[in-house]
């Protein structure tokens, strides 16, 4: 079985994003929601939209800053369930 990964993300606006994985199946998560619901100074920037939306795909996976400040599991996103 081929590991599962994320081929596409775009910026849905209002801090979500839309994924599409490569097993053909998509995912629109409201990670602001997650941000808000569990404040942290790592991630507490990217609920700036415009720091938000600089994020990018690396190995498979979407993440936020140089250092990977903000990360889910690819499971998580894929299933919706990331608190």
């Amino acid at each position: 079985m081929e590991r599962l990964s994320i081929i596409a993300a775009t910026d849905q606006g209002n801090l979500t994003v839309g994924l599409q994985f490569s097993d053909d199946t998509t995912q629109t998560i409201d990670v602001g929601a997650f941000i808000r619901c569990y404040p942290h100074l790592q991630y507490n920037k990217y609920l700036d939209p415009l720091k938000f939306s600089r994020f990018h795909l690396e190995n498979g996976n979407i993440v936020w800053g140089k250092n990977w400040d903000l990360i889910f599991t690819i499971e998580q996103f894929h299933i919706d369930k990331i608190f």
